[in-house]
């Protein structure tokens, strides 16, 4: 293996080089405004999650007095939180600036985000009736001067930090100052539309709603000059799970969801016009550190609200909404079973619609020869269909057993709901294996037939949720293979029966088979580079973070296999380097949907062997993770796959590239203009009139 000076990218450096890429969403003038304003949400959320998680864990290494150089790629972990800072302070000035630019482009549309000093006579009247009526109600404000703590501030909310100069006979400096924190309901929509005057739309923002009627918060003190500035702190996300033998498994999840409310502040953001007194005084309160990260931002924070900006009717500054498709030759209007019975079909959503599977499951919930039903749940929209038809399963007799993993990030509470619910309905929950989460998408259900049990099943990449299942796009494998689902029934018996390890001869399924079975599948592909055969690797997924896995890569590219990768998120691999990466080459997508698809393909001369899988290639996924992969063995889907991939390969419009600079330079040539999702979505409208 050739060591070179940069041979891994280290994977919270890569993570922000593709929130970059969703700011440049935001800044792409081809992108509807709206949507772009989203894009500008979704880089914020994106933001937090990562400081929550990913900057929290560097710092629990420098806290704990280690370098992390191994686990870090090489570099220390003091010296990655000081280049995240760095890195960040400059993303969060360009982000303002694109906010900058948006909002004059909107401004051309006749739509005004006006301040509390901008409003007019009528705006004001209209502001003071809605703040006393919706907003006085709902609003936290503390006084901070007197308390002996300071207040736990909740992680990511946003607060006013108001400082007050009391009217006094001191010179200015010595008069006294009160200082304290309104905390912005989230109740209530961040953007408040205000009457339409002629054909303009206005709005405000909550926080400068807030700012105008200071003075009916604060009325029992006599102040000269009031201030508000806009603070918000981001807390350790990491769970710390209970011990205690006697809680129940829920219990334990719940009582570690209510303590990462107290977490470890990691970042502490605050409007950079704030005065340097007022500074002083919260990060003095609250004991905010070198190690933390300290930003100065705009007058506005949490702009992930953005992704719910209103759209005001204005369809013409938001995406076309696509209507989901069928698949073809795969009938709503029959029975789902029957046709599965007869061949495999793969849906692709959010091209083809999510129906299928709520179709599939209502089905077997009311058909009486189906005896039983068992799925994974890693997450589920808030109104699920997918609970409702299990639960209506239990109802109409079935046997149904739930796998539910209460520890998916940051959908605890949710889950630790649907369990409750489902178990109090009489569903049978596992909750999955100590030491791995359950990340796999799997669901099998048996039917007494004439001839004896049958089973029938899918597979996915993506979770079983119809809110995701819209702007999310993942593949789902309806198959009736005896084989296959006799497979995924041993995957839900070691859910019960840890112990035991299974052998497949099928799929490929974590923590014990998937490094191992990628890896012989690579090397094959070596082998027969190494003779001169044609030998070639295609991948998508959206993050490649182990290291082994490069280095199979790495190898692979040095024995002359062709590979190509369309990573949507982080990767580590670099491309493009001669003696060690030279063969391979590697694009991500970013666009109206979020790639979330994991497909792998190998040449195996002539005759690829294709799977489908939950599972990226990142340490978690293949160690600490119950993952299912499953071979394609129709030969029509595996065609299916192959277009799709050549179709999101050959974008020119949305693909970045990845190099060693990481500077996400859009992939340009002088082919026919290409943008992959809409070309998708073209392709499998055509199929229909085959």
């Amino acid at each position: 293996m050739i060591k070179t000076k940069n041979q891994y990218i280290n994977r919270e450096i890569s993570w922000l080089r593709f929130n970059d890429r969703v700011l440049q969403e935001s800044a792409d003038t081809n992108v509807p405004l709206i949507e772009r304003l989203r894009f500008l949400g979704i880089f914020s959320n994106n933001l937090d999650e990562f400081f929550k998680v990913r900057y929290a864990t560097v710092k629990r290494i420098v806290d704990a007095g280690k370098k992390g150089k191994s686990a870090l790629g090489g570099e220390t972990a003091k010296d990655l939180l000081a280049e995240i800072t760095k890195i960040v302070i400059d993303q969060q000035a360009s982000s303002v600036n694109i906010l900058k630019e948006i909002q004059e482009e909107l401004e051309g549309q006749n739509i005004f985000i006006i301040k509390e000093t901008e409003l007019s006579e009528t705006q004001r009247g209209f502001v003071k009736d809605y703040f006393l009526k919706k907003v006085s109600p709902q609003l936290m404000t503390i006084i901070l001067n007197d308390l002996t703590e300071f207040p736990i501030l909740k992680d990511t909310a946003a607060y006013l930090a108001v400082k007050m100069i009391i009217i006094g006979d001191q010179i200015a400096e010595d008069k006294e100052k009160r200082y304290a924190l309104i905390e912005i309901p989230k109740g209530i929509d961040r953007f408040v539309v205000l009457p339409k005057e002629g054909n303009k739309n206005y709005i405000i923002i909550l926080d400068d709603l807030i700012r105008y009627c200071l003075r009916n918060i604060f009325t029992m003190f006599e102040y000269e000059s009031i201030s508000a500035h806009m603070i918000k702190i981001t807390r350790d996300a990491e769970l710390d799970m209970d011990n205690d033998l006697s809680k129940s498994f829920i219990d334990k999840i719940s009582s570690s969801v209510e303590h990462r409310k107290l977490g470890d502040p990691v970042r502490f953001v605050y409007d950079k016009s704030i005065g340097k007194d007022t500074l002083r005084f919260l990060k003095e309160k609250m004991n905010i550190e070198d190690t933390d990260s300290v930003i100065p931002g705009g007058r506005y924070h949490n702009r992930r609200d953005y992704m719910g900006f209103p759209s005001l009717g204005r369809n013409d500054l938001m995406y076309d909404k696509i209507d989901a498709l069928p698949v073809k030759g795969f009938s709503m209007e029959g029975s789902l079973l029957e046709q599965i019975a007869q061949k495999d079909y793969l849906q692709y959503t959010p091209y083809h619609t999510f129906s299928y599977i709520i179709k599939f499951l209502r089905e077997a919930a009311l058909d009486p020869k189906v005896k039983t039903i068992k799925i994974t749940v890693y997450r589920l929209a808030s109104n699920s269909q997918v609970a409702a038809s299990l639960i209506n399963a239990v109802k109409n007799g079935k046997q149904v057993t739930v796998q539910i993993e209460l520890q998916a990030r940051f959908d605890e509470q949710a889950n630790i709901e649907y369990a409750e619910q489902l178990q109090a309905e009489g569903v049978k929950l596992i909750f999955g294996v100590p030491g791995l989460k359950v990340h796999s998408k799997i669901c099998v259900i048996e039917r007494e037939e004439d001839e004896g049990m049958k089973r029938y099943g899918f597979i996915s990449t993506g979770n079983f949720s119809e809110a995701t299942a819209r702007i999310y796009t993942d593949y789902t494998l309806f198959t009736a293979h005896e084989s296959i689902l006799k497979e995924l029934n041993k995957v839900f018996d070691f859910f019960e029966t840890t112990y035991k390890i299974n052998k497949y001869k099928h799929l490929v399924v974590s923590p014990h088979y998937t490094k191992s079975t990628f890896q012989k599948l690579i090397d094959n592909e070596i082998a027969n580079a190494i003779v001169g055969k044609e030998a070639y690797i295609k991948i998508k997924m959206n993050s490649f973070t182990s290291y082994k896995m490069v280095d199979k890569l790495y190898e692979a590219s040095r024995a002359g296999v062709k590979i190509q990768l369309i990573i949507r998120g982080i990767c580590c691999l670099i491309p493009g380097v001669k003696g060690m990466s030279e063969n391979i080459e590697a694009i991500s997508i970013v666009d109206k949907f979020l790639e979330h698809p994991r497909m792998f393909i190998f040449g195996n001369e002539g005759d690829p062997k294709i799977y489908i899988s939950s599972a990226d290639w990142m340490t978690r996924n293949l160690d600490y993770r119950v993952e299912v992969g499953c071979p394609i063995y129709d030969e029509d889907i595996k065609q299916e796959l192959l277009d799709t991939f050549e179709i999101s390969w050959n974008d020119n419009t949305k693909a970045r590239i990845f190099n060693e600079q990481q500077d996400n330079s859009y992939l340009k040539n002088d082919l026919p203009k290409v943008r992959s999702q809409f070309a998708m979505y073209d392709y499998y409208l055509k199929k229909l009139d085959m």
